[in-house]
């Protein structure tokens, strides 16, 4: 998120900690949280970025611009900062929210050599293909398995409730399967 912090020390430091987890790389943003400000100012932004940079060792820092979530879309603005934040170190240029191919592309082009992170988090939009085509170097889901675990959830429970019927259950993973998943998951690491 922003690091946990909006001075510059205490960002460092939760870089350091989640550094020492053993973590292979972190986001910092610019949202202040605040509704009246969301967006920190450019100049402190960029100096959070540097300050991720500092301290961030191996880890990937991947730098983002919340622009398109607080209602910002003029597309300058967030290749200003994600500029900026290419030259403070940043590894990474996210931009969550931008979906247009055309301006997608305009930031791979506006924002190499450095790579470009898209959030593909419903179907109807990019495919992992498509986003490759366009440039795109590194994709993220959000919290999208998440809410897909979610809803089967909801819809296994609503059947239950509202019918007495088992039929939810109808595509839920084996034991077995589930335990290959994970056990092939933990070689891969």
């Amino acid at each position: 998120e922003n690091g946990y912090a909006d001075d510059l020390d205490s960002l460092a430091e939760n870089v350091r900690l989640c550094v020492a987890t053993g973590v292979a790389g972190l986001s910092i943003e610019d949202s202040t949280g605040d509704k009246e400000r969301p967006l920190y100012e450019i100049h402190h932004a960029t100096s959070r970025i540097e300050a991720a940079r500092s301290a961030i060792g191996d880890a990937i820092l991947v730098a983002r611009t919340e622009c398109f979530l607080v209602g910002r879309t003029d597309l300058d603005e967030v290749t200003r900062r994600l500029r900026a934040f290419a030259d403070a170190g940043a590894d990474c240029l996210y931009a969550p929210g931008v979906r247009e191919r055309e301006d997608i592309v305009r930031l791979v082009r506006a924002l190499a050599p450095k790579p470009l992170n898209v959030l593909i988090s419903s179907p109807g939009g990019l495919t992992m293909s498509d986003a490759a085509a366009l440039g795109v170097r590194r994709v993220s889901v959000g919290g999208a398995l998440a809410r897909a675990a979610w809803g089967g959830l909801i819809r296994a429970a609503t059947e239950l409730v509202e019918h007495g019927t088992f039929g939810g259950f109808a595509d839920a993973a084996e034991h077995g399967k589930l335990d290959r998943f994970f056990t092939e998951d933990a070689k891969l690491r």
